[in-house]
C-alpha cells in the first residue's frame, strides 16, 4: 500500500503493534462483515489491540478483534463481538504470506482498520517480534527524533 490513509478514514489503530513488532511489509485486505458490524464500525465501536491474523487451509482469518454491537441491533440476531472474520486477499498475496509465516517464522499483525470508499479495509503487517533491547532502542530513537524536532523549531524562532 503506497498511499497513507487519511486520519478521518481510520476506524481503529493497533498502536501496540509497532512497539511489540518490527513490521517488514504491509498488505491491504478486505474483510467479510455482517450488517450490524458495519453499523458498529461507523459508530467507532471496535478494538484491534488483542487481535491477530491466522492462515488456515489457504485462507486468512482475523481473530480477537472486538466489534461491540449497538443497542439498536436487531432482536432476531445474536451478535458475537469476538467472532472470526474472513479476510479477502488475492491468491498471490496469500501464497506469499503463507510462505513467510510457515517457513520464515513471521507473524501477521492487524495494524489498522479503515474506510476505503464504501468498503472496510484492514492493513496487515508481516512482522517479527522485537526483543526487549530492540524495544528500548526504538524508544530511544523516537525520543531523539522528538527532541530534534523541538530543537529545530526553537532554532527557527
Amino acid at each position: 500500500m503506497n498511499k497513507k490513509q487519511n486520519s478521518d478514514n481510520n476506524i481503529a489503530l493497533n498502536r501496540k503493534a509497532t512497539h511489540e513488532y518490527s513490521i517488514e511489509e504491509r498488505f491491504e485486505a478486505g474483510i467479510a462483515l455482517e450488517g450490524w458490524e458495519v453499523k458498529s464500525l461507523r459508530a467507532g465501536r471496535t478494538q484491534l489491540d488483542q487481535s491477530y491474523v491466522i492462515i488456515k487451509s489457504g485462507e486468512a482469518f482475523l481473530l480477537g478483534a472486538s466489534i461491540t454491537p449497538l443497542q439498536t441491533a436487531s432482536t432476531h440476531i445474536h451478535p458475537d463481538p469476538q467472532r472470526t472474520r474472513k479476510l479477502l486477499l488475492h491468491k498471490r498475496e496469500l501464497s506469499k504470506l503463507i510462505g513467510n509465516v510457515e517457513r520464515k517464522g513471521y507473524t501477521l499483525i492487524p495494524l489498522s482498520l479503515y474506510w476505503k470508499g464504501k468498503h472496510v479495509k484492514l492493513q496487515i503487517g508481516l512482522a517479527k517480534g522485537k526483543k526487549a533491547h530492540d524495544k528500548r532502542a526504538s524508544e530511544k530513537d523516537r525520543d531523539w527524533q522528538r527532541d530534534k524536532q523541538r530543537l529545530m523549531k526553537k532554532s527557527k524562532l
